[in-house]
């Protein structure tokens, strides 16, 4: 590599991406350097999927506890202490944290705890004053939650704050109706928390099948969880007795004692500095990039949330890695972002991957879709009334299913399994030529006719 910079490659931003990216860039052999400016591990391991994956599993608990007698177990004396489960989940954090530091140093990268700016196509500055050059500079600092602009803001926290609460709300407010929402507005009513969930428009997950969010919307309300659509927040005031006044408009203003604010994220290039190497953002604040990760600058790059694509951790560490081998390992790659799995880890969860029936019917119009309305074994011996919703969508024409969308119990598991099958492009008859795995919830996907 070349002795002209002090770096081969700068990293800016210590995320999944650009952990990735790093490690290996110097397995290829550059002389590699990261800054962060808050913790190794970026938002999902800090502040994002990991701890809320973990809070999701705190809340089910209480679901099976509250099943465990039909089951013939006596449970008693049950409390739930949140001071418990947030300080478990925060260590859970720290570990991580400190893995994801362990990996950077054992693969030979220096990571240095400060926050970085791009000086020039070759050159960065550190919040310390120190200036450093880098042949090649990667920008992999993700994204940031948005807050709209209304009086009292500041009295609500965002998806960055939740996991520092001091104590459970009794009542909670959250705004928006996309993934992130409805996953802590699942945690919060399981938690016994009383939760309304406010909207500009009349539609949540945007995006998911419709027959998925209908479902979701159904078991939700029954559930207890509270929708108000078309009135997004206007206000809130602190009240004397530390109690927060929602305004929405229209209908009757809110009392709660927490209010999150869920309305989705923007990339973090404010104050980056990337307009001193001739970069342009786009309208979103994200970084314009080629399908190599690279910008309008020829030695920066960007991969991850930052640069708006699909804002998705497993993403983001193959854009990384990506670049890495294109860039330092001498062979060229690019990412393939067709039929990418996702999940809500709302309760109960649904996942998807492929065409939706809407997307599939726009793009191949003649279609099939084949359906399995069940209930799940386990709801039924509880006595619980709530069912699962599996669906396949088939182009018409070829028998290639182009779409699964499920919602129930452990449905982000099943799919997983399922994506493959649809990113290998298999049909109907394939599914229908495998022998069901009895009894499952899974055995719905190749048992509908």
């Amino acid at each position: 590599m070349t002795e002209a910079y002090d770096y081969d490659l700068f990293v800016i931003g210590a995320g999944s991406g650009g952990v990735r990216a790093s490690r290996i860039a110097s397995g290829h052999g550059a002389k590699v350097a990261i800054a962060e400016e808050y913790r190794v591990g970026g938002t999902c391991v800090i502040r994002g999927c990991v701890p809320k994956k973990l809070l999701v599993y705190g809340s089910h608990f209480a679901e099976e506890l509250q099943d465990a007698a039909h089951y013939g177990w006596t449970v008693e004396g049950m409390s739930f202490d949140w001071n418990t489960l947030r300080d478990t989940v925060l260590r859970d954090v720290d570990r991580l944290n400190a893995a994801y530091t362990q990996t950077l140093e054992s693969n030979r990268v220096e990571h240095v705890l400060e926050r970085a700016t791009i000086t020039g196509p070759n050159s960065v500055r550190l919040a310390g004053g120190r200036e450093i050059t880098a042949k090649v500079i990667l920008v992999a600092v993700g994204a940031w939650p948005v807050k709209p602009e209304f009086p009292g803001v500041e009295h609500c926290i965002t998806s960055n704050e939740v996991f520092h609460l001091p104590e459970l709300p009794r009542r909670i407010v959250i705004q928006g109706a996309g993934y992130i929402a409805l996953e802590f507005a699942g945690i919060f009513n399981a938690l016994g928390c009383e939760v309304t969930v406010v909207n500009r428009s009349d539609q949540i997950l945007r995006g998911y099948d419709e027959s998925l969010r209908d479902r979701l919307l159904q078991i939700t309300m029954a559930r207890g969880i509270v929708y108000r659509f078309n009135c997004p927040i206007q206000s809130v005031e602190k009240q004397a007795n530390g109690s927060l006044k929602v305004s929405i408009g229209k209908q009757d203003p809110i009392e709660a004692d927490a209010v999150l604010i869920a309305t989705g994220r923007k990339p973090k290039t404010e104050g980056l500095g990337l307009e001193s190497a001739g970069i342009t953002l786009g309208a979103k604040g994200e970084i314009p990039v080629d399908e190599y990760n690279r910008t309008a600058c020829p030695s920066i790059y960007a991969v991850g949330d930052v640069t708006d694509r699909v804002q998705l951790t497993p993403v983001a560490i193959r854009e990384g890695h990506a670049f890495a081998d294109t860039v330092f390992g001498n062979t060229p790659r690019t990412v393939d972002y067709t039929c990418i799995p996702s999940a809500v880890f709302s309760q109960p969860p649904l996942a998807g991957v492929g065409l939706t029936e809407g997307q599939a019917r726009n793009a191949y119009g003649n279609v099939k879709v084949y359906t399995s309305d069940f209930r799940p074994m386990k709801n039924v011996f509880a006595g619980r009334m709530e069912r699962g919703l599996y669906k396949l969508v088939v182009d018409a024409n070829t028998d290639r299913v182009l779409g699964v969308h499920l919602i129930g119990p452990e449905a982000p598991e099943i799919l997983q399994a399922a994506a493959i099958a649809v990113k290998a492009g298999l049909t109907k008859a394939d599914f229908d030529a495998t022998v069901a795995l009895h009894p499952s919830m899974a055995e719905e996907l190749v048992l509908m006719r």
